[in-house]
């Protein structure tokens, strides 16, 4: 595993840098009998040391894998030593798309309820700014109920009752805010860093950054719970101006995520890969005069990974293998949560397996959106990912993964605490919760926090960018130490403004 020194080029040698070799023949003329007989002795006794000390933990060199050992050191997904201590290796994002509530779920805030029916205070409505400009429409109250939850007593509403049970693995961050407005530079921001498309995903980063573990499988993932077009689509887990080979790997919706998998029959392994072989060849000879071209050389490896992924992915997809109460826990025999059950369950085969970054897209086409009805819209979403995503924390608990996973809740931005038609709630990227468990963070714990309306957030606040860094310090990466050079330009995942927040870590 190479160390985490990530740019796009690497320092030449310096010039006349033989000048500093000094001549070893010339040294030896000037070692004596006795000095060489002492030198020697001391060698075989160095000898004698290294073999006792070789079957010591503390000091033998670890054993290569048989995958580690087929690892090519010059392929860009080789693992990479992160800069810091890591806290996990790996990350499940689950996205709830279309922004859901937080004063409907995380965010308990009594004066909603209270000043129901009234317009927002006037000392509140200062840089107030909503998608549809209900800035002076009624509050509308929250119906839900809540409960203080394990021995942090973290306060959260009825509508998320198996995540619940999770409370004392929970950081809650309550003080998060966004530049996106709307749902299209909403979810590009929280994606990628920037409301404008064109920049690598946070995905891409983890990827460029670090590897990853398993060269038979993608490095970097993405599924969603339904075949609805995902706000901005693929360009939430591009590579922007990265090479293409650290772009998100999308996998299907329903019960064969990835196509084209299996050889054709009639067609053996030496056959599929002498077939390869032809394809690469030509491939690397119309290379040879574009080497600027990324998206050839991401073609080429792409056909590398499929032809290893024909051996490695049906076992790692194949939830048949899975134990009928596991399914059971992930709501698969339920059609409400079969789709979500289904990713989550996945998700976490994916990461057992090495796979670095997860993203999973609950409500794809912006479903999480209420802008009226919030009680029948978030009441059906809820109901369709709280068992599957509370069954994924307990999944990896169990299985001693969550210690290496960081799981990461939220969408692209909150809702207002004002009315919309009667019965919703507009965008709300001034105050918002995002919610992380596992890696390494700290559980039990509510940070930052919005106003008394939970429509600004006012303490610790956390943008973006924060968030994007802090996910990078859980990794063990020094965001500020990542960098890319575009058009000879450095840039960072955070655009050179963001800070991780190291409190949220144990």
């Amino acid at each position: 595993m190479k160390r985490n020194t990530r740019t796009d080029s690497q320092a030449a040698p310096t010039r006349g840098a033989q000048s500093a070799i000094r001549n070893p023949q010339s040294e030896m003329d000037l070692v004596s009998r006795r000095n060489a007989l002492l030198r020697g002795g001391a060698g075989f006794g160095a000898i004698a040391l290294s073999s006792l000390l070789a079957n010591n933990p503390l000091f033998a060199a670890p054993a290569a894998s048989a995958a580690s050992a087929a690892i090519d050191p010059d392929d860009p997904l080789a693992p990479k030593l992160p800069h810091l201590a890591a806290r996990a290796k790996s990350v499940i994002f689950l996205f709830m798309e279309g922004g859901p509530s937080h004063l409907d779920s995380f965010d308990y805030k009594p004066k909603v309820n209270e000043l129901a029916g009234q317009p927002v205070p006037p000392s509140m409505r200062k840089n107030l700014v909503t998608a549809m400009g209900e800035q002076s429409s009624p509050i509308l109250a929250s119906k839900r109920k809540w409960s203080h939850y394990g021995e942090s007593g973290l306060v959260i509403s009825d509508w998320l009752p198996n995540i619940a049970q999770h409370a004392d693995d929970l950081a809650v961050i309550r003080s998060c805010w966004a530049n996106g407005i709307n749902h299209s530079t909403g979810v590009c921001q929280m994606n990628t860093g920037a409301p404008q498309a064109g920049r690598p995903s946070l995905g891409a980063w983890v990827t460029y950054g670090l590897g990853t573990e398993n060269q038979n499988l993608p490095a970097f993932v993405v599924m969603q719970d339904r075949k609805d077009t995902i706000t901005n689509g693929p360009r939430n887990w591009s590579s922007g101006f990265m090479p293409s080979l650290y772009q998100g790997t999308p996998l299907k919706v329903g019960e064969e995520p990835i196509s084209n998998l299996n050889t054709p029959k009639g067609i053996n392994a030496a056959q599929q890969r002498g077939k390869l072989d032809f394809l690469h060849a030509l491939n690397e000879r119309h290379m040879l005069t574009r080497q600027q071209e990324s998206e050839l050389d991401a073609r080429i490896r792409s056909y590398e990974l499929a032809f290893r992924m024909q051996a490695a992915a049906p076992e790692a997809v194949d939830l048949a293998r899975e134990s009928s109460a596991t399914k059971e826990m992930y709501g698969l025999n339920n059609p409400v949560t079969e789709s979500m059950g289904r990713n989550c369950l996945l998700a976490r085969r994916l990461v057992e397996r090495g796979v670095r970054f997860v993203q999973v897209y609950h409500g794809a086409g912006s479903k999480w959106d209420a802008h009226s009805g919030i009680e029948k819209n978030h009441g059906d979403r809820f109901a369709e990912s709280d068992q599957p995503i509370g069954a994924l924390l307990t999944d990896l608990k169990q299985r001693g993964l969550l210690e290496s996973t960081l799981v990461v809740w939220g969408g692209e931005f909150g809702r207002t605490p004002m009315s919309e038609k009667g019965s919703g709630r507009d965008h709300n990227p001034t105050g918002f919760t995002m919610v992380m468990a596992g890696g390494g963070v700290r559980g039990g714990q509510a940070i930052g926090a919005t106003d008394e309306l939970g429509l600004h957030a006012i303490e610790d606040r956390l943008h973006v960018h924060d968030l994007h860094a802090t996910v990078m310090r859980i990794l063990g990466v020094d965001h500020t130490q990542l960098i890319y050079r575009y058009k000879g330009r450095p840039e960072r995942i955070d655009i050179n403004e963001g800070e991780a927040y190291e409190k949220i870590m144990a």
